[in-house]
C-alpha cells in the first residue's frame, strides 16, 4: 500500500563529495512521491550545480517544491528547504571548512524538524568527520550526533538483503576496543538489538551471533581473555532474558563458512571487523542508527572525493536508505500498535510448574 504521508527528511551531507549526485539520484523516479514525501535539506545552489552535470538521456532534472520546514512540505512533491550559506562555493572533491559548515547546516535543520514531529525519519548523505570536526562539529559520526539528540543508546547496524551486522563500538581507535567492552554493557546492547529487530524488521524471535575480538575466539585463553572474561558472560546474562545470543564465535570462521546466514544479526566487537565482511557481501547496503526513538539511515559509503562531480556516483545505496527508513517507519508502527495490550504471557513462560493432575480438572455436566 503506497502511502505519500511519511515524510522523510534528506540532509545533503557534505557538498564537494557524492552526495547531491547519489541524492539526485535516487530522488530520479517520480515514484518516489507515491511511497513517501521528500524534504530535501540542503544548499540551493549546490543542487542546481550538481544538476547541471546529469545527462539529460539519464535523469530529468528534479522539480522542487520549495518551503521553510517539514511542516509545509507539499504531498507528491520533492520538498527542498533552503539552508545554510547561499553563496556557497562549490568545489568537488576538496574537504573545505564551506562545505563543512554547509553538512551541518542540513543535519541541524532535519534534527529540528524531526524533533517537532515534523518528519517520521531522516536519510542523511555522507559527510567528512575530520572536515566537520575542523569546523566545532563535537561528535565523530552521524550516530553519535543522533544519540545525542534522541532518547536511547545508539547502535551502529548494517543493514541488507543477505545480513545484518550491528557494532559494540563505533569510532574509536582499534587499541580503545578491549577496554570499552563490559559484560554490562553488551548485556545491554544484546537485550536492545532483541528489541529493535522484532520492532523495527518484524523478526518474530531473532538469533544474534556474537563475534569474538581475539582471533580463534581467544584460544581458550592463549590469545587473550576477554571471551571468557566479557564476551561470553554477557551472552549468558542476556540469554537468560530472553536473548537467543550465541558466542563468542571466531568471526573468520563464521563469515568464511556462509554461517552467518542462520543468524538474524551479527555482534561485531569493533568497526572493520563487521563492516569488511558486510561490504563486501553487501555492497549496497543500508547504515541505520537502531536503538533511539529516531528513524535515522544512511548509504554505506563515504563521501568519495575522488570521483565527486564525474557523473559517476552509483545512488542504489541511498535509494534503498530511503526505501529502509519507510519500511522501518511502518514496521515500528504496526508493532506499536500490535503490542499495545499483549496477553499474560502463559505460566511456563515464568518459569512456574503448570502441570496439572486429573483433580484440577472441573468434572463435565454431562
Amino acid at each position: 500500500m503506497f502511502d505519500n504521508r511519511i515524510k522523510i527528511g534528506i540532509t545533503q551531507g557534505d557538498t564537494n563529495g557524492i552526495g547531491w549526485e547519489v541524492i539526485l539520484g535516487a530522488l530520479a523516479n517520480p515514484m518516489i512521491v507515491e511511497i513517501c514525501t521528500p524534504v530535501v535539506y540542503g544548499n540551493r545552489k549546490a543542487a542546481e550545480y550538481y544538476m547541471s552535470l546529469v545527462d539529460a538521456e539519464d535523469m530529468q532534472p528534479l522539480k522542487f517544491y520549495y518551503c521553510s520546514s517539514a511542516a509545509d512540505a507539499r504531498y507528491g512533491a520533492v520538498n527542498f528547504v533552503e539552508v545554510g550559506d547561499k553563496e556557497l562555493k562549490i568545489e568537488p572533491g576538496k574537504s573545505t571548512e564551506a562545505s563543512a559548515k554547509a553538512a551541518i547546516a542540513a543535519l541541524d535543520a532535519s534534527v529540528a524538524d524531526l524533533e517537532a514531529a515534523e518528519l517520521n525519519a531522516v536519510v542523511t548523505a555522507p559527510i567528512s568527520k575530520e572536515g566537520m570536526n575542523a569546523v566545532g562539529f563535537e561528535y565523530t559520526g552521524h550516530t553519535e550526533y543522533f544519540e545525542a539528540k534522541a532518547e536511547g543508546k545508539a547502535t551502529m547496524m548494517m543493514c541488507s538483503d543477505i545480513l545484518r551486522v550491528a557494532l559494540a563500538t563505533i569510532h574509536i581507535p582499534v587499541q580503545s576496543v578491549s577496554q570499552s567492552l563490559t559484560t554490562e554493557s553488551l548485556t545491554s546492547q544484546l537485550v536492545q538489538l532483541r528489541a529493535t529487530l522484532k520492532s523495527d524488521f518484524g523478526v518474530v524471535e531473532p538469533r544474534i551471533a556474537v563475534l569474538s575480538l581475539n582471533p580463534h575466539a581467544g584460544d581458550g585463553g592463549l590469545l587473550g581473555s576477554e571471551e571468557s572474561d566479557i564476551i561470553r558472560p554477557a551472552v549468558n546474562q542476556a540469554y537468560e532474558q530472553g536473548v537467543l545470543a550465541f558466542g563468542p564465535l571466531s568471526a573468520d570462521g563464521l563469515f568464511a563458512s556462509g554461517e552467518y546466514k542462520n543468524y538474524d544479526t551479527v555482534l561485531a566487537m569493533y568497526h572493520d571487523q563487521g563492516l569488511i565482511p558486510f561490504k563486501t557481501l553487501s555492497p549496497d547496503g543500508v547504515n541505520f542508527t537502531a536503538g533511539l526513538d529516531y528513524v535515522r539511515t544512511s548509504p554505506d559509503h563515504g563521501v568519495a572525493y575522488d570521483i565527486a562531480g564525474k557523473g559517476v556516483a552509483d545512488a542504489q545505496s541511498m535509494r534503498n536508505a530511503i526505501y529502509a527508513a519507510i519500511d522501518i517507519v511502518r514496521r515500528r508502527e504496526n508493532y506499536s500498535r500490535w503490542s499495545r495490550n499483549p496477553l499474560e504471557h502463559f505460566e511456563r513462560e515464568k518459569g512456574r510448574d503448570v502441570s496439572i493432575s486429573l483433580k484440577d480438572i472441573p468434572e463435565s455436566d454431562e
